[in-house]
């Protein structure tokens, strides 16, 4: 695919997630106009006002998140489902929360067409996590929140790790990376980004 020298060129290198990235068809998530630029490393626009992230800003996300064959991941903001099948490649299993029905279930389709068994896809507000299912080894929220959310760090295991864009939503923001040891969160900054807002509640599909 065109976009995967790009990822490699942004640094990522981990062999398990280029697998993944290149196992994986972003053309089976990009709809209508913009389906011909599916392969080009771009964000593209998708329903509800969402985006679906471009290739190499994905490919650093899931490297910094070190997903192992025997984590379960907590993704927040499942969108177009293009990163929560990527994580399912590497993962046990996978919970994906959406606020769009619309967006959970075309994102369902694309999961059934693709025979995927370890994602759990929830409509949902994914601002709360999912406390039932806590905790976590990874989350990874999908779109910029002004700080880390607690709820979310509270969910996260003790050597977990969490990956998140933060800032304001207007601007230009941080994607962090943030892990819990046994006396708090180390937070590290990887490079900016720019993400649409994490919203609290559900959203209205109209």
């Amino acid at each position: 695919m065109q976009f995967l020298f790009a990822i490699r060129s942004r640094g990522v290198t981990d062999k398990r997630v280029l697998t993944a990235m290149e196992n994986v068809d972003r053309g089976l998530f990009v709809k209508g106009i913009f389906s011909d630029r599916a392969y080009e490393d771009m964000p593209l626009p998708i329903e509800c006002g969402q985006t679906i992230s471009q290739p190499s800003v994905v490919g650093i996300m899931t490297q910094a998140l070190n997903v192992t064959p025997r984590d379960t991941v907590l993704e927040v903001g499942t969108g177009s489902g293009y990163q929560t099948v990527i994580l399912s490649q590497l993962a046990r299993r996978v919970y994906t929360v959406e606020r769009y029905k619309r967006l959970v279930m075309s994102s369902k389709l694309v999961f059934e067409h693709l025979k995927t068994t370890n994602i759990i896809s929830l409509y949902a507000d994914g601002s709360h996590g999912l406390p039932d299912q806590a905790p976590f080894d990874k989350i990874i929220l999908t779109a910029a929140a002004e700080d880390p959310p607690g709820p979310l760090l509270a969910q996260l295991k003790i050597g977990g790790i969490m990956v998140l864009p933060v800032g304001q939503s207007d601007a230009v923001q941080s994607l962090i990376k943030v892990t819990r040891s046994q006396t708090g969160f180390d937070y590290e900054d990887i490079r900016d980004v720019r993400f649409v807002p994490l919203v609290e509640g559900l959203g209205k599909d109209g």
